[in-house]
């Protein structure tokens, strides 16, 4: 079976391919696939992240073994397109060179036959330019004005009163022990 993706870049401008893959191949075949599409060298660190149906991001595949362990990591080698995504699960997160953190949204948009003579992967479509540069990234946690959150002691300058003028606390030599 063919897997046709369409990749488009978390930018402003409408900026996406449509790549056409072999589902038995990896995810590092579609890493490739991806940046050959949009120009990149290569030369880039990228990861995948499974992500429901709203893209909010869930587990890394990386390109390399980072565990403690090694081997114990699966990374994008491992894993055939047709293990993550299938007609239920049809979104995946693509993030490439994280200096830059070019972002990439990539949805199956079909599952077809395989035509004979056609060479996979291939890039079918193409639709706008690449930016100079990465659009930048709001990391931000939920967090409301109030930063103490749930934290609050709702203590003013009147209640810090009891800790002043007191200096009859005992020595207890600590600086001894520092020797």
């Amino acid at each position: 079976m063919v897997y046709k993706f369409r990749v488009i870049l978390d930018a402003e401008e409408d900026i996406f391919r449509d790549i056409a893959i072999l589902a038995e191949d990896t995810l590092e075949d579609l890493h490739n696939a991806i940046f050959n599409s949009f120009g990149f060298d290569g030369m880039e660190v990228a990861s995948f992240y499974t992500c429901d149906e709203t893209w909010n991001q869930e587990d890394e595949i990386s390109m390399f073994d980072t565990g403690d362990v090694p081997g114990e990591q699966k990374v994008m080698s491992d894993y055939q397109l047709s293990d993550i995504l299938d007609k239920e699960n049809t979104k995946i997160i693509y993030v490439y060179d994280f200096i830059n953190m070019w972002t990439f949204l990539v949805e199956l948009a079909a599952v077809e036959e395989q035509v004979a003579g056609n060479m996979y992967p291939e890039t079918i479509f193409s639709h706008g330019e690449m930016p100079d540069e990465a659009m930048e990234k709001n990391f931000e946690a939920d967090m409301h004005d109030d930063i103490y959150g749930e934290f609050e002691d709702d203590l003013d300058e009147d209640d810090l009163d009891m800790f002043e003028g007191d200096d009859s606390f005992e020595d207890y030599g600590f600086e001894e022990n520092w020797n």
